[in-house]
């Protein structure tokens, strides 16, 4: 008799308890608003104790955070052949739809869970915001394959427009209801568009450069 040893994943557990927490409580947001899930109903629908399940999420801010952050591993997952040829204006639009098309099934629910995060009383949830913000943007950045190190006049201009354009973004993809989010691209297509013939003028750019080396010296 041949004894096989398997491997058991504890990660893999934890992956899919975080899993279905996340998607019983976007559940239960569609049927009865992001407001009124409560994690002890979410972990009883599931049959589940709630130690593991606050072990995972201390609360339900937590649980939005996991859902957003599948809208990330969308904007990072693998890319079309030829992107790192493609256009900067492209790529940006290529990855920045990517989170809003993974986030788009739950659209209602995902602009009250932002609701949530910057009402006036949730002052926790405020500064995390300012940091996630960021965060997204310098990941857009990477997974857009800006050339730009960190730190340089470039990267600092771009991160700051990236900012505006992706809370710009975000404002109307949370009312867009037309189809594929036809609005939301046209609106993304035009500002970067527009965005790209002046950042073309800011040094480490690929017109920047050469419009710095041709300016008269003073």
């Amino acid at each position: 008799m041949t004894l096989i040893a398997v491997h058991h994943d504890p990660g893999a557990d934890e992956t899919a308890l975080r899993d279905r927490v996340v998607d019983e409580a976007l559940r239960q947001a569609e049927s009865h608003g992001w407001e009124a899930v409560r994690l002890t109903e979410v972990a009883a629908r599931l049959a589940l104790p709630m130690a593991p399940v606050l072990a995972e999420f201390r609360d339900l801010d937590a649980v939005a955070n996991a859902w957003f952050a599948r809208g990330l591993d969308a904007m990072l997952a693998d890319t079309p052949d030829g992107f790192a040829h493609w256009p900067e204006a492209q790529r940006l639009e290529h990855c920045l739809l990517a989170w809003c098309d993974a986030l788009a099934v739950h659209r209602r629910v995902t602009v009250a869970m932002l609701h949530t995060k910057a009402h006036l009383p949730h002052l926790h949830t405020w500064v995390p915001m300012v940091f996630d913000l960021s965060r997204i943007v310098q990941w857009w950045r990477e997974a857009a394959r800006l050339p730009a190190p960190y730190g340089t006049r470039r990267a600092q201009v771009e991160e700051l427009a990236l900012t505006g354009l992706f809370l710009a973004t975000l404002a109307v993809w949370a009312r867009d209801t037309s189809e594929g989010q036809a609005r939301t691209r046209r609106f993304l297509e035009r500002r970067l568009a527009h965005g790209a013939r002046w950042m073309n003028r800011v040094p480490g750019g690929p017109g920047g450069d050469r419009a710095h080396q041709a300016s008269p010296q003073r």
